[in-house]
């Protein structure tokens, strides 16, 4: 009997949707919400041009102020180090119903401390939450900073979050995950303390310092802080766009700032201008009407978790090699100019096994390495909901099964043709095993890539003052992961996107044990207020 499944993706502000050809019945695919439109027009970019800003950068010369702005910093190392822990102790969890109260603990206490020291600030309601309309979201937290504007200095818009990741002892923690707890090397372990409050507390030590040293702060800084990054972001795209206006709050931004991710590795700084998107499915499998015991009903029914690792198992391969006909093909190539510049990235295979814990890489060399991390899409498997995982043997045949797997987007694959051809994928590898169960694939939310022009006077500020802070060039990096308010950030503003980390790649954010070195944040404030003043030196015809 001819049957037909449509395909509707639910965005921000509307809903789109399409038609396919005949399928399966028990087939249905969709898109749902948390896919971010392409709101603006994006510019057309094939492989990404490389970057050689220092071929006629010149020695970054200190700017006066930067002798005492170094100096208090070092003075209130400790005192900088108290706030970080008053900011680990409220467990701000954005992903925990109960801990709703804690976000919001933490926004508003972020924002008195900016206002303690002068700051604008605002705490903007960003409505309820999309499914569970009895929960408000967090706020966003924005301020200005000094509170008026002086219209002969460069604006810069920075960006953090407040929020943090699930976390409990019994996690395999050593320490009291909310309790920030220091050893003797200097690592500072508590949750959120590298992803994102170190960093979003490095801005607010900037502030204090240029003021206890009596230096005048050097540009208008805009700031935009959310309590929902480890919970998708909801809320925030609509409020940037809005606020980015003629009129609005954002609307004077020279350029943007965002400090949410880390170091290559340990010893040498990055700043980075190139992200991978992703777009994050579950496939739910379901036959029986409630759970069955593998004694009485095994070898009788078809078994929905039997026809979900198959179909998984059709994704990737062991390689990693995506095995959905068609992606590679949306990958934008690779030029032998572009292949050559990942010999200089300070880099090691030692790096990446030290990361891991073990000497499981797919390549033993960096470049591929390096190129597998962010020049080339991957699909990773998640896990499955609904199935047996606790200690113990359990012989229950689960009736419904839900598998999550998510691919990792490069230039130039665009977000609805991946979406096509995994959707196609799975239908054809359940067909294939002629199954009398029922399949739902769906698109749970999706981020696109982003890539930066790193010759902008943004960049040249942010390495300049690298180099003074750290006594060397920092590397020009991609990173592998997804931060979506970049891309939002980029077409709302329509400037140049800077992300400046300040943690190294040791640091286990979302993981047990997180930490920032003590050595990380007492100079990533250095760092943070460097190039606050060498933007101020950049021409303003720049």
């Amino acid at each position: 009997m001819p049957t037909f499944v449509s395909f509707s993706r639910l965005a921000t502000s509307r809903l789109q949707s399409c038609a396919s050809s005949a399928l399966r019945p028990s087939l249905q695919l969709h898109l749902r919400a948390s896919y971010r439109p392409n709101l603006y027009q994006q510019r057309p970019l094939a492989t990404p041009s490389w970057p050689y800003i220092y071929r006629s950068t010149p020695s970054p010369n200190m700017a006066p102020s930067l002798d005492t702005y170094f100096k208090t910093i070092d003075d209130n190392a400790e005192n900088y180090i108290e706030r970080l822990r008053q900011a680990v102790a409220i467990p701000s969890i954005s992903a925990d119903e109960e801990r709703r109260p804690d976000v919001v603990r933490m926004g508003m206490w972020l924002k008195e401390q900016l206002e303690s020291l002068g700051a604008h600030m605002e705490a903007r309601p960003l409505g309820k939450q999309p499914g569970k309309e009895h929960l408000e979201l967090p706020p966003a937290i924005i301020g200005r900073y000094p509170a008026q504007k002086d219209e002969s200095k460069r604006t810069i818009l920075v960006y953090g979050h407040y929020d943090v990741q699930p976390a409990e002892l019994s996690d395999g923690w050593n320490s009291e995950p909310f309790t920030l707890t220091i050893d003797d090397k200097g690592r500072m372990y508590g949750r959120g303390s590298t992803d994102d409050k170190g960093p979003i507390l490095g801005w607010v030590n900037v502030i204090e310092a240029h003021k206890k040293a009596g230096i005048e702060f050097p540009v208008n800084l805009l700031m935009c802080f959310e309590g929902m990054e480890e919970y998708g972001s909801e809320g925030l795209d609509d409020f940037i766009i809005a606020e980015c206006k003629p009129g609005k709050f954002f609307q004077d931004a020279d350029a943007v700032c965002i400090s949410d991710n880390y170091w290559l590795g340990t010893e040498k700084p990055c700043l980075t201008y190139g992200l991978r998107g992703c777009s994050y499915y579950s496939i739910e499998i379901s036959g029986p009407g409630q759970d069955l015991h593998s004694g009485v009903f095994g070898g009788t029914a078809q078994e929905p978790m039997t026809d979900l690792v198959r179909v998984m198992g059709s994704l990737v391969d062991t390689d990693g090699t995506i095995q959905i006909a068609g992606i590679k093909e949306l990958v934008a190539p690779m030029t032998d100019e572009e292949r050559g510049l990942y010999k200089d990235i300070a880099f090691t295979m030692d790096n990446i096994h030290e990361s891991l814990g073990s000497k499981t890489t797919i390549f033993d060399d960096k470049e591929r390495t390096l190129m597998g991390r962010w020049r080339y899409p991957s699909l990773s498997l998640h896990g499955i909901e609904g199935a047996f995982s606790a200690p113990g043997a359990k012989t229950v045949i689960p009736a419904k099964v839900i598998g999550k797997f998510s691919i990792r987007t490069v230039p130039n694959m665009e977000p609805e043709d991946v979406d096509k051809l995994v959707f196609a994928h799975v239908q054809k590898a359940f067909d294939g095993l002629k199954s009398k169960n029922t399949i739902n694939c769906t698109l749970q939310h999706s981020g696109k890539w982003w890539v930066a022009s790193p010759n902008h006077w943004n960049f040249t500020a942010a390495a300049k003052a690298t180099e003074k802070v750290w006594n060397i060039k920092p590397d020009l990096t991609r990173e592998g992961g997804s931060i979506p308010v970049t891309l939002t950030f980029e077409q709302a503003t329509g400037k140049n996107v800077l992300l400046l980390p300040m943690g190294s790649s040791t640091d286990a954010a979302h993981s047990i044990n997180e930490k920032l070195d003590r050595k990380n944040y007492i100079e990533g404030c250095k760092l943070l207020g460097a190039y606050l003043h060498y933007v101020a030196e950049e021409p303003m015809n720049a």
